[in-house]
């Protein structure tokens, strides 16, 4: 089985901990995941903001980055979601535009290959206990994309429940956004921070000494809610927890 690891913007740019998470957690479960280094942005910034031709090309570069491997696994539901969703839509619009069908067939290529962490590790893998020990009070979100567009469901507490030491605390309002929603935190600041807060407020109340999501997007405006309002609760990634053994010291 050949696997490749799509590590996306934000986390190659700000949060790189968490490729490195999922690349160690994958190896102790026997996945050795490759890193295509032609790989780039999935689009779905220009894609959200209205540039839809000017995404075209990121999809041709995603399925060409990506092909010959089995799996394409992400540890981003907002990317995942963008291939999944988006990139059908895109295809099929060209068409439409009579266009042809090329970026249909590079949506065909990538869409069922491409799977958000949670998804491989549950339904490929067929595991949920993955050895990971993380003694804390952590309480869960879920982000937008992985809840509405992916339909992770139970899978992400699944794995969270497995493992060792981890007291795991029900969120208030958990399926409600958090305000990120990428360039919608830039064009309508004062409501997303206005949501922001509400989310961290629940996340504070809760106890949990770490809050995690399996977007590092919106844990970056939940981490910057947190410290703004000087909370000691640290965002966390689910990756991150899952490949934290009992030699680590946290």
């Amino acid at each position: 089985m050949r696997v490749a690891l799509f590590v996306t913007c934000i986390n190659d740019t700000l949060y790189p901990r968490t490729g490195r998470a999922v690349v160690s957690l994958l190896r102790r479960l026997g996945v050795e995941a490759e890193f295509p280094e032609a790989q780039s942005c999935c689009g779905q910034p220009q894609f959200n903001t209205g540039y839809r031709w000017e995404t075209e090309p990121l999809v041709r570069r995603f399925a060409a980055a990506f092909a010959g491997f089995d799996y394409v696994v992400t540890p981003s539901g907002s990317c995942a979601a963008m291939v999944r969703d988006n990139y059908p839509r895109i295809g099929a619009k060209a068409a439409a535009e009579g266009r042809g069908e090329e970026l249909t067939r590079a949506a065909e290529a990538v869409v069922p290959r491409t799977l958000e962490l949670t998804e491989f590790l549950v339904d490929v893998l067929g595991v949920t206990d993955v050895g990971a020990y993380y003694p804390h009070r952590v309480t869960y979100h879920p982000t937008c994309h992985g809840l509405r567009m992916l339909g992770l469901g139970t899978k992400p507490k699944r794995l969270l429940d497995a493992v060792a030491g981890l007291d795991l605390v029900e969120l208030p309002g958990a399926q409600e956004c958090c305000g990120f929603g990428g360039t919608f935190s830039v064009k309508n600041a004062a409501v997303s921070a206005a949501m922001g807060a509400d989310k961290a407020r629940h996340i504070m109340g809760t106890g949990a000494q770490a809050v995690c999501t399996v977007d590092n997007s919106c844990q970056l405006h939940i981490g910057g809610t947190l410290a703004r309002l000087g909370s000691p609760v640290r965002p966390v990634h689910l990756a991150e927890i899952l490949a934290s053994t009992d030699k680590e010291q946290w």
